[in-house]
């Protein structure tokens, strides 16, 4: 099909760079039991209607049973381009795949994958598909504010878009437009998507960063763009958020492993955190220097809750200690439970990603 491109002004950047039809937009939402998040996310995609109505966007559902896909169905009636697909394997990543294999038509040359625990500002996809033409990189990322609704949720959001929290990774919470080696991803394109084979459908978390390396490893640039940000939503509590990211930790080890890539500082402070505090808890009993570790880390979180307190004006903020130490232990742990069980070899079939 051959798109016809017009130079509206809500198709063309603030330099006069002409932008993208929205008939050459997929837009792809894996989701598993997601009611309490779905609606709000599909209706903040759509807040410039007269431009999404052309995009199609398409939750790929891995079998949820909590009223997700109803959900879906109904939002169908007033977003007519929106649409529900099954995804078999479950995973985020594995749905991505489907997606671009079942729904992307010839017309198609961007995919924009968003996150149901995410709201989107107002022309959110518009804007991705602008930078992407101006800047004519492989791939898109956003940077992301986390938010929270609860108390825990607030302190949560707070601590971990800082350094204690994030490592000082670039897209958490950070202003500057740049080429990264990854962030969290918003818009690609769909030649190199499925040249370098999508994601691994095999991958439960982390299968950003996978895809991010083998990406920059054929050729392909990243660029972090600072004309939108997205609004991340945290786990609801204190062992959510340390499952959470226990899977992060075991995820990073798959990527880590497969491509024989050396952990960055930040990757391997969590994990030598883990490695004291146990070295520590098995000689408490036989010197009291054994509880220096522990007695500086446990200040250290106490510390964080009361200046989170005092920032957030409230003594939700002290629920930050404990979350930082919820994202730092369930990380290490995760990422070393990974290592020592070995993790599987493989590489995403081309096959996943292709137009059927």
């Amino acid at each position: 099909m051959q798109v016809t491109q017009s130079k509206t002004a809500a198709e063309t950047d603030k330099s006069g760079t002409l932008g993208v039809h929205s008939a050459e937009i997929l837009v792809v939402l894996p989701a598993l039991n997601e009611a309490g998040y779905i609606e709000a996310c599909v209706h903040s995609l759509m807040l410039s209607p007269g431009w999404m109505a052309g995009c199609r966007v398409v939750v790929a559902d891995g079998g949820s049973t909590d009223g997700t896909q109803e959900i879906v169905q109904r939002l169908n009636k007033t977003y007519p381009n929106l649409t529900l697909i099954n995804n078999p394997q479950r995973l985020q990543s594995a749905g991505v795949n489907n997606a671009v294999a079942s729904a992307a038509q010839p017309q198609h040359k961007i995919l924009v994958r968003c996150d149901v625990h995410a709201t989107y500002p107002r022309n959110f996809v518009q804007t991705l598909a602008q930078e992407f033409r101006r800047v004519g990189a492989a791939s898109v990322v956003t940077s992301m504010d986390a938010t929270g609704r609860s108390g825990f949720q607030r302190a949560a959001a707070w601590i971990v878009d800082t350094p204690l929290g994030s490592g000082g990774s670039a897209h958490r919470g950070g202003t500057r437009a740049q080429f990264v080696d990854h962030g969290h991803h918003a818009a690609f394109d769909l030649d190199w998507f499925r040249r370098i084979g999508g994601y691994d459908p095999t991958i439960s978390h982390n299968e950003d960063a996978e895809y991010d390396f083998r990406l920059v490893q054929a050729g392909g640039k990243i660029w972090l763009t600072n004309k939108t940000r997205i609004s991340y939503t945290m786990r609801t509590s204190l062992a959510g958020l340390w499952w959470q990211y226990w899977n992060y930790g075991r995820g990073r080890a798959n990527t880590l492993t497969k491509h024989g890539i050396v952990p960055r500082l930040r990757q391997v402070v969590p994990v030598a955190n883990v490695w004291l505090l146990a070295i520590s808890a098995a000689l408490m009993f036989v010197t009291p220097l054994a509880l220096i570790w522990p007695a500086i880390y446990a200040s250290a979180l106490i510390a964080v809750s009361a200046i989170a307190a005092a920032s957030l004006r409230s003594a939700a903020g002290l629920w930050a200690g404990p979350a930082l130490g919820a994202m730092h232990l369930g990380w290490g742990l995760g990422f070393m439970q990974r290592i020592l069980q070995g993790t599987r070899k493989g590489h995403a079939p081309k096959a996943q990603v292709q137009n059927g």
